[in-house]
């Protein structure tokens, strides 16, 4: 098989236990480009039961779609600073808190930030009444090999970047090790979903409900953009926010985004949430 340059697992095994014999390697090789090297044009179907945790999945996903006026407002951000910052600094910060420094604590602080000044973003309706939230707990979208589930950061916006950092990756392999509680599943007053770590370039989010919007995550990919009259080529990654238009409006969804753009590509904004010196002249 090496000799001829043939993968394993492009061959399926027609002998005992499913072990590979002479006559399925030549048979691949009569055969190049079809799966397994086997029959073209396959029609088995394979019915298999659905686990609980996709119809629940499943459940609230159509809910979403059959309850709320769901809207998605798009824009794009240049990564450039948080990317120099995470090369400059990812050593000493491991060295110091333990863990690496990925763009989630980036994202994390700027949602909460923006959240405070949208509220509306940040809330739910419940009956006749609009529950307005004072704290963070933002959900973050991962992918488990039972389905997908949104563990919580708690209280986001009192945490640092360490442990916000720290907080994602205990979530995160709690998820891959099917060991979450439901506690640390519900609750949240925010969504955060990352597309991009599966090359998604740009993709409308669902709303997590009973929350009220979801920001989106894409692909950094180098484009060409225009900055004072020169075409430049900058990493840029394309966000989407979609909302419930009936507790949202046009105005706040887009001024979030906008603002959420502000604070990724002024990192420094994130320490206080503007600008030093407008900080100091009260302006």
């Amino acid at each position: 098989m090496q000799k001829e340059q043939v993968k394993p697992e492009a061959v399926k095994g027609s002998g005992p236990q499913g072990r590979i014999l002479k006559a399925d390697v030549l048979q691949a090789l009569q055969t190049p480009g079809r799966k397994g090297g086997g029959q073209a044009f396959s029609r088995a179907d394979r019915p298999e039961k659905m686990s609980n945790l996709r119809k629940t999945v499943s459940r609230r996903l159509v809910e979403a779609k059959n309850t709320t006026a769901m809207l998605t407002t798009f824009n794009e951000v240049d990564m450039s600073r948080i990317m120099a910052i995470r090369t400059q600094y990812k050593d000493t910060f491991k060295t110091a808190h333990g863990v690496g420094l990925g763009f989630m604590s980036f994202f994390t602080k700027a949602v909460c930030i923006a959240l405070g000044e949208w509220p509306a973003v940040n809330a739910y309706i419940d009956g006749d009444n609009i529950i307005y939230h004072d704290y963070c707990d933002i959900s973050i979208a991962v992918s488990a090999p039972k389905g997908l589930v949104v563990p919580v950061i708690r209280n986001a916006e009192s945490l640092s970047m360490a442990e916000i950092e720290k907080t994602v990756v205990e979530l995160a392999g709690k998820a891959r090790e099917n060991k979450l509680t439901m506690e640390e599943m519900t609750g949240g007053t925010f969504t955060i979903t990352n597309g991009g770590v599966f090359g998604s370039l740009m993709s409308t989010p669902i709303i997590n409900i009973p929350q009220s919007a979801i920001l989106g995550m894409h692909k950094i990919q180098e484009r060409p953009i225009v900055i004072d009259g020169e075409i430049v080529i900058r990493p840029m990654m394309y966000l989407a926010v979609s909302y419930d238009h009936r507790i949202i409006d046009g105005r706040e969804s887009v001024s979030f985004l906008v603002r959420v753009k502000e604070l990724l590509e002024k990192p420094e904004l994130l320490l206080i949430g503007q600008d030093p010196v407008k900080a100091l002249l009260e302006v």
